[in-house]
């Protein structure tokens, strides 16, 4: 993904990312948040909306199950993943924590995937990254 240069549909708003003082705009409307489970090392991926109100999770899919990681209830197995639609209002920040364990954040839109410390310019480590809509 290149930052600050994919479309947005008109929506006025960006994604920021912000980590240990850095915080990077990324022109997007729409993303996939993707990362491995530190214990079960199972694949979870969230489609997240950016919207004037806040961040709104769309989508969620995870390879498999295990400690801490159940599927929603109303989950159906597509294509390999349990996958459903989460109901919740938007949020006004989505904080990232990385235990060092299982790897990187990845973030996706339109087809193309960067990972997190990329994003920043550093590596990301134990800090916790903040993601919110940010006005243009």
């Amino acid at each position: 993904m290149a930052a600050a240069s994919a479309s947005r549909g008109g929506c006025g708003v960006s994604l920021c990312v912000a980590s240990a003082g850095v915080i990077k705009t990324l022109a997007v409307a729409a993303f996939t948040l993707t990362w491995t489970h530190s214990i079960e090392k199972t694949e979870w991926q969230e489609d997240w909306r950016v919207t004037p109100q806040g961040l709104e999770l769309i989508t969620a899919r995870v390879k498999g199950s295990g400690a801490g990681m159940e599927p929603a209830p109303e989950a159906r197995l597509v294509d390999g993943w349990f996958q459903w639609q989460p109901h919740r209002p938007p949020l006004r920040e989505v904080v990232l924590g990385n235990s060092g364990l299982a790897g990187e954040w990845w973030l996706c839109s339109e087809g193309n995937c960067r990972s997190l410390s990329e994003i920043v310019g550093h590596p990301i480590g134990a800090q916790p990254t903040t993601l919110s809509s940010c006005p243009d």
